[in-house]
């Protein structure tokens, strides 16, 4: 599959939606307007390249996850000749986003959260179990899922990460051993063909982004999170990422926005 945008262009969909949160997560649908305000703010990223975004809105229907999901999956099918991002919106949107993407060759996923996501087997999927959902409706095989800052779990999930050897880096592994586990979570990543990075904004120490629905201590800071970025992108094979979970009603001074922003500015490939 030919990618068409210039290396420092990409396309993102903005997908302000929040009813996959169980009612826990309003205000994530304002998430995209604040992201893309603050994008104004940057300039050059840290590799000194201008980065460039073509913004489309996705249609949502806060009333209907079904209507919802079917729009994004349609969106993602539709841009997949590209490398692009997106901009949620709850962690819900990824399950019809990569449902979308799986259709690519040897797709892999890795998601970036304090939390594994598997919790229930809901359908359609929360963001709470979309992971479950997306392996046991065999949209992705288990071991081409790669979770990294997990730092909360219930015993169900644990068990269930094990029971389906689905590779995890804790929070604990990357603090001791950083350097060894970028190494690591990169060369598990090589094997894939397509890759999509999921990022929810938890897996990030709340002393640096305190506008998520889920307050979960001890995390990456800010700068570390870059820093696996900046080495994520020598990856050839990353194809699409999304952003989700960042809630600016709960933040302070919008310093989770514009963390946001920095993110995707960084992201561009």
């Amino acid at each position: 599959m030919k990618f068409k945008y210039p290396k420092n262009k990409m396309k993102i969909l903005n997908i302000p939606f929040s009813a996959g949160g169980l009612g826990k997560t309003k205000g994530v649908e304002k998430a995209p307007e604040f992201i893309v305000k603050h994008l104004k703010d940057l300039y050059l990223n840290e590799n000194k390249q201008l980065p460039l975004f073509q913004f489309q809105n996705v249609k949502v229907n806060q009333s209907n996850i079904e209507e919802t999901n079917k729009n994004i999956q349609e969106e993602v099918t539709k841009n997949m000749n590209y490398r692009f991002g997106i901009i949620g919106g709850d962690h819900s949107i990824t399950f019809p986003a990569f449902r979308a993407f799986s259709k690519l060759e040897n797709p892999g996923l890795l998601i970036f959260d304090a939390h594994p996501d598997c919790m229930h087997d809901f359908n359609p999927p929360t963001h709470e179990d979309f992971v479950k959902v997306l392996i046991e409706q065999k949209i992705i095989p288990a071991e081409n899922i790669i979770l990294v800052g997990l730092r909360n779990w219930h015993s169900s999930e644990l068990e269930y990460l094990k029971e389906r050897k689905i590779r995890f880096f804790t929070m604990k592994q990357l603090h001791t051993y950083m350097e060894n586990s970028i190494d690591a979570i990169m060369d598990n990543c090589r094997q894939f063909t397509n890759l999509y990075v999921s990022i929810d904004i938890d897996v990030i120490d709340p002393a640096f982004a305190p506008g998520t629905g889920y307050i979960e201590p001890a995390g990456l800071t800010s700068r570390e999170f870059i820093h696996i970025l900046q080495r994520l992108k020598f990856l050839k094979n990353i194809k699409a990422f999304d952003l989700v979970e960042i809630n600016p009603d709960k933040d302070m001074n919008e310093i989770t926005s514009k963390l946001g922003a920095k993110i995707l500015a960084e992201l561009v490939l």
